[in-house]
């Protein structure tokens, strides 16, 4: 297991990697902001689905994923048509429009990234790649509410959730 300072080092990197984010954000274009991108993406790779189903896999509220869903149906890059289960709910899907802006936006990230990554090796890109889906992988579906547990300190020392939570509001 890695030491208490190896993982604060980790936080402080992932602290940091906000400004990666924001960079690989500027690339796209202007009439499409990440959250639009986000809908894109994650309908070119779950499919058809509703309303609900997006936003438990982009981890925001309803509200929040109606704003999203709004705007890029206003530009025809999605259809919204009737649920044949449900008349009541929305089936969202992408239309040819939004296939090629998702074409578009795939090939920009590989472009930045190719460029900003011009002095790794194949090697190296893969094994990024490789740790951040295990990372990923020990987070486990992260749009669930509850959290896991801290390990238990040293014996003798006060439990976390005594020294660092503040009570819930009733």
């Amino acid at each position: 297991m890695a030491e208490q300072a190896q993982y604060e080092e980790l936080a402080r990197q992932f602290s940091a990697f906000g400004a990666v984010k924001r960079e690989m954000g500027r690339n796209l274009p202007s009439e499409c902001p990440s959250g639009s991108a986000a809908v894109l993406t994650l309908l070119g790779r779950h499919g058809d689905m509703r309303m609900s189903r997006l936003a438990e896999l982009l981890a925001v509220d309803m509200s929040v994923t109606s704003r999203h869903v709004a705007h890029v149906a206003g530009r025809g890059w999605i259809e919204r048509s009737p649920d044949p289960a449900d008349k009541r709910s929305r089936i969202l899907r992408l239309t040819p429009a939004g296939r090629a802006l998702l074409d578009e936006l795939s090939l920009r990230t590989a472009e930045l990234l190719a460029h900003r990554l011009h002095d790794w090796s194949d090697d190296e890109v893969g094994q990024l790649t490789r740790l951040m889906a295990r990372l990923r992988d020990s987070f486990g579906d992260c749009r669930t509410t509850s959290r896991p547990q801290p390990p238990p300190g040293p014996p003798g020392s006060p439990a976390l959730d005594e020294t660092t939570r503040t009570p819930a509001s009733t």
